[in-house]
């Protein structure tokens, strides 16, 4: 399964937008916007969201499912498990301001 950020994510990495993935993927733009606007785990029939998934593949993308480790090498980014949207959003209650250095 893929979630709406990782389709984000990987389509960032690729430099690619909205267009050109529904074209490697065999896909209408419309159904790509909608599965990125989801929630949080994209939902489709199976054959588009496989169509999606190999399509990032080809392209270089290598999906790493939650707890799993990478079976490539290369360079990636992942969230990590206790990530806060809100942290970052200007909603979070507490004081706490990201720096650069507890980013790094």
């Amino acid at each position: 399964m893929i979630t709406a950020p990782q389709l984000r994510a990987a389509r960032a990495l690729l430099g690619i937008d909205q267009r050109r993935l529904a074209e490697l993927s065999g896909l209408s733009v419309p159904t790509i916007q909608r599965m990125e606007a989801s929630e949080a785990m994209i939902r489709g029939n199976v054959d588009s969201l496989m169509k999606l998934i190999g399509a990032l593949e080809l392209a270089g993308v290598e999906l790493i499912g939650e707890g799993a480790t990478s079976q490539a090498s290369g360079r990636g980014v992942r969230l990590k498990a206790d990530f806060d949207p809100a942290k970052i959003s200007g909603t979070d209650n507490s004081k706490a301001k990201l720096s650069m250095r507890s980013v790094a």
